[in-house]
Order: structure tokens, then C-alpha cells, then sequence
């Protein structure tokens, strides 16, 4: 099946003679826990840029709440971890990379013990919680509700002691540079010194997710999605663009940012009621709050069309020592004047983690020889359908490690030859009407909240693809010189290749539930593999093989 979006092969102007030009081993984009873990191995075998879009350690990894699962140290809870992750998924993970991810998880976490972090203790054992999905407490946290915070902290230290490794803070991606299905680098800008090309044997991308093309999200501001854009017209394959996981509980306050409200509040005794103080939640499923995030965040949404509402509310009367289990949220509560002991926490669903993203095998290889990929930027296939909660840290951890092993033996084994070339873009300047990209980016977020979100049909998603396609024609064809306007490029590529995906998935399974479709069984269960780097993008299923080995 062939689709249809105005696009191009670069984003901007540059010729790759007059311009700066950096050399380096291995070049790693974004500094969240898989692009440090990334870093950390890479500079084991070679010289690593860490390319950074904001400063250092900024990325949704500093702003997670939840833990780290890990299975404890017995072969029956690692098990458990495994069939867990499955069930979760609904199924359709890939057995041999949830094995990898539940095997490593120990070795991850005693490898954090040993770099410091400041995990929370009772006693002189780890405190284990447990989240939605999970059988059994296996998750560790720090400082509370702070764990991505004390895990970027942990990493950043580990970073700098590196040699290793050099640091380009405030340097966007523009576009990966190609020659003949080679990644060579990437052409980046940062305000002051302008176009750079980092030229890299080997480059592995971790930019991270999306949540920004949606209105109501958890996501940080730098989630726009700018590395899956650029993989997409270098030629990568995109797979299961559609698995969007929504967050069941976030802040709702009228005009303020949607701030996370962690899982593991639910994990530890909080429930959710509506407006007349209803427990909702067992009316949907037989776990109630415990349930995976699909099904809560469906069931809230359901409830507040049915409810004319604006948010449910989370209970924590009744919990003990809430501020010193959950310091961040307890502050943030106060800010608003919620005091969690006595008032009810105001929340409703919003965009969360991307699932799917650029196809890798378990190693992180992408379609593209030279170009890996990593955490929520990649699409391993250990999540199936839906993630488990607190999945997604040790993703980072564990196949962030092996992209920066897999780069920094390609490097060793190379043959010397620079990956220095010519590459000239040249762009004709557009003649069609200028733009307000503010209005723009609003009327996407809009559309793809709409029509792209929680619940989804065949009418609304073809909708949604006729306006991405229309504002295609005059976005896409401009060329920007500024951060606002590449973003909202990349944003509208990314929301493209979301809603054709959707298109083709005409079944309900895990996060991506169809209103118009029934319900897949994993026999039925596809990958959407999309590619493309021209106007004509490629979509195609490929069967897939889930039953766990």
C-alpha cells in the first residue's frame, strides 16, 4: 500500500563544504537514560558525542515518577516479570527480547547500586512496590516519586567522568546524513554556532518520544518527535506507529500543565471515584485501579463522555505518610492548593509513551546500516501492545547498554575509512502563503486528540489523515531556520505516519482501541511497518511470531 505526504529528503539548506564540520567514533542523540546508557558503553570502545537538544539530562526520563521493575534475584519472580510483560502486552510482544529485558534487570539495577543512586530502603532490603500488571512488589524507586530525576542525576555523574565523551548541549537534529543506505552523521544547529555536521562511524538515536502532538500529555516540551521524523526520511522503518500508550492519571487543572500523577500511588492504596463518588473502576475490570493502563485510561475516558465531565478524582485520604512517599507530588498538590490528606486529586488520561517507532532488531539495529536505536524513540517489540509500568527505565537501561556495546564493536571492527563526504541540500524556496506556526501546532494537537487518542474509528482517522495531508501542502515545503518550525515539520510527519498506521490496524488490541473494530487474539496480530522518505511512503503488515519461547 502505497500513502501520500508532501515531504522532502532534508528539512533545511546546507552543503556539506561550508559548513563545521565534527568528527567522531560513535555519535549518540539524546541524554535520557538510554542515550547516557548508550554513551557509557559506547566509550568503552571509542571517542562519543552526546548530542543534546536542551541541556544535559533534560528529557522525559528526568520527569518519571514510577520505578524500575527488575525481577528479584530467583529464577521463579524473573518468570513471573516475563509472563507478566506478556500478559500486559496482550500477548504480542516478542518473547526473545522481554526474556533479554527481565534477565538483565538485576544486573542493571546492582550496576546503579554500584554507581551510587539512592534507592529508597526499608530496612537494609529494597523497598519493592508493585504497579498495574504486575503479580508480585518487584519495582525500586528513589527519593519517592523522584526516581527518574535521582536516575538521570546517577547517570549524568557516570557521563562526565568519561573521557571519552564530549557533551553538545542546546544542538537540535536537523536530518541523519545518508549516502547509499549509510548513516554517516547528522547534520544538527545550535543557536550560536549555527549548522554543524557531526560525521560518525557509528550513530545511535535515542531522542525519545512524541507526546507533544497531542494536546493533553506528560510528555516535556522537547517531545516532538524529531528523531523518529528524521529516521522516516532517511529511508528507517517506522513499526507500529499507532501504540501510543495514555497515561490513566494526570493533573488536571484548567490552564496548568498535565502533570504525572504516578501509577504507583494507585500501587499503593489511592482508587479513583467520579463526581458523585462512585468507585467506577470495577465496573470495567475485575482489577479495578490495578488494572493495566489501556483499560483505566479507556474506562476514565468512557466515563467522563458518559458523565459530561471534565476529570475523576484520585483518592489519597486515606493513605499514610503520603508526603514522605510521594515529596514531589505532596508539592505539587500544595501549589495548587490541594492538600492530598483531606482533598480529592483532581485527574484525567493523557498521552504517555510511545510504543512503537523506529523497527530494530534486539540488538538495536535499524534498516539503515550504521544507525541504531534505542529506548522510546525505538520499537523493540517488549512492550506488545501495551507496556507494563515501569517497564520502560530498564528498557532504557538494558537496551541502551547493548546499542552502545553493538556501536562500539562495529567501530573496532571498521576499516579505517573516514565517513567524511560531500552532501549538498538545496531547496527551491516555497511561493506558497506564510504561516503562523503557533496556530498550527495548536490545530494539530487538537485534531490528533480528537481523532487519534484514546478511542479512535475508520471515519475519524481518514479525517484526520485528509487535514494532515492538507496542511502537508504548505508546511512541508517551507524551509525554517528556527527550532519552532522544524519541530512542527517533524510533528506533523510523526502525526502522519500515527494515523495511517491506525488506518491499517483495523482491530482493537492493547493501547489502540478501535470503537468501529473488534478485538484482536495475538494469532491476528501484525506489524505496521511504514517507510518512506519521499512523497510516496510505504506501508505494509508484516506477520510476526508471538508465542513465548
Amino acid at each position: 500500500m502505497q500513502a501520500t505526504l508532501d515531504t522532502r529528503r532534508y528539512l533545511t539548506n546546507f552543503d556539506s563544504r561550508r559548513i563545521s564540520h565534527v568528527l567522531t567514533d560513535v555519535l549518540v542523540i539524546g541524554s535520557g537514560v538510554a542515550g547516557m546508557r548508550a554513551a557509557i558503553e559506547a566509550a568503552r570502545f571509542g571517542e562519543v558525542i552526546l548530542l543534546c537538544k536542551d541541556e544535559f539530562g533534560e528529557s522525559a526520563t528526568r520527569y518519571a515518577q514510577g520505578g524500575i521493575a527488575a525481577a528479584r534475584d530467583d529464577d521463579t519472580d524473573a518468570q513471573r516479570h516475563f509472563d507478566d510483560t506478556l500478559r500486559a502486552g496482550a500477548g504480542v510482544n516478542r518473547p526473545e527480547v522481554v526474556r533479554k529485558l527481565v534477565d538483565d534487570g538485576p544486573a542493571r539495577i546492582a550496576e546503579l547500586i554500584d554507581w551510587g543512586i539512592k534507592l529508597d530502603r526499608n530496612g537494609g532490603s529494597l523497598d519493592l512496590t508493585r504497579e498495574g500488571g504486575h503479580s508480585v512488589n518487584r519495582i525500586v524507586h528513589a527519593l519517592g516519586d523522584q526516581t527518574g530525576r535521582e536516575l538521570v542525576r546517577t547517570l549524568r555523574e557516570r557521563v562526565r567522568r568519561q573521557r571519552n565523551i564530549r557533551i553538545f548541549e542546546h544542538c537540535f537534529l536537523i536530518d541523519f546524513v545518508t549516502e547509499v543506505g549509510t548513516c554517516l552523521g547528522a547534520i544538527s544547529h545550535h543557536p550560536k554556532h549555527g549548522h554543524q555536521l557531526v560525521w560518525a562511524h557509528q550513530t545511535i538515536l535515542a531522542s525519545g518520544g512524541c507526546g507533544q502532538i497531542w494536546r493533553e500529555t506528560t510528555n516535556p516540551p522537547g517531545s516532538t518527535g524529531d528523531g523518529i521524523a528524521a529516521a522516516f526520511r532517511a529511508g528507517a522503518r517506522l513499526c507500529n506507529m499507532e501504540l501510543m500508550q495514555f497515561h490513566p492519571t494526570t493533573l488536571y487543572i484548567a490552564g496548568a500543565g498535565r502533570a504525572l500523577v504516578s501509577e504507583a500511588v494507585r500501587g499503593e492504596g489511592a482508587y479513583l471515584l467520579d463526581r458523585d463518588g462512585k468507585r467506577f473502576l470495577f465496573d470495567h475490570h475485575k482489577d479495578g485501579e490495578l488494572a493495566t493502563r489501556d483499560i483505566v485510561s479507556r474506562a476514565i475516558h468512557q466515563h467522563l463522555v458518559e458523565t459530561r465531565s471534565n476529570s475523576v478524582f484520585l483518592d489519597t485520604r486515606h493513605l499514610e505518610n503520603f508526603a514522605e512517599r510521594f515529596p514531589g507530588l505532596a508539592r505539587l498538590c500544595t501549589d495548587f492548593q490541594i492538600d492530598p490528606a483531606k482533598d480529592l486529586i483532581p485527574v484525567r488520561p493523557s498521552a504517555h509513551y510511545m510504543i512503537g517507532g523506529v523497527d530494530v532488531v534486539i540488538d538495536g539495529k535499524t534498516s539503515i546500516e550504521g544507525l541504531l536505536c534505542c529506548g522510546e524513540a525505538a520499537c523493540t517489540g517488549v512492550h506488545g501492545a501495551n507496556r507494563m509500568a515501569s517497564n520502560s527505565l530498564l528498557e532504557g537501561l538494558v537496551f541502551g547498554r547493548m546499542a552502545g556495546e553493538g556501536a562500539g564493536v562495529a567501530v573496532g571492527a571498521r576499516n579505517g575509512k573516514s565517513p567524511v563526504s560531500t552532501v549538498v541540500s538545496e531547496i527551491v524556496p516555497s511561493t506558497r502563503t506564510p504561516l503562523d506556526v503557533a496556530d498550527i501546532r495548536n490545530s494539530l494537537t487538537s485534531v490528533m486528540w480528537r481523532n487519534a487518542g484514546i478511542i479512535r474509528s475508520e471515519s475519524r482517522l481518514r479525517e484526520t489523515c485528509e487535514i494532515l495531508n492538507f496542511w502537508g501542502h504548505y508546511v512541508l515545503d517551507k524551509t525554517f531556520d528556527t527550532r519552532n518550525g522544524w519541530e512542527l515539520q517533524n510533528e506533523l510527519i510523526v502525526a502522519w505516519t500515527i494515523a495511517t498506521s491506525a488506518q491499517m490496524r483495523n482491530h482493537s488490541i492493547g493501547v489502540h482501541y478501535r470503537e468501529d473494530c473488534d478485538e484482536a487474539s495475538s494469532e491476528d496480530f501484525f506489524d505496521v511497518i511504514v517507510t518512506g522518505c519521499s512523497s510516496d511512503a510505504q506501508l505494509e503488515r508484516r506477520q510476526v511470531t508471538t508465542q513465548p519461547q
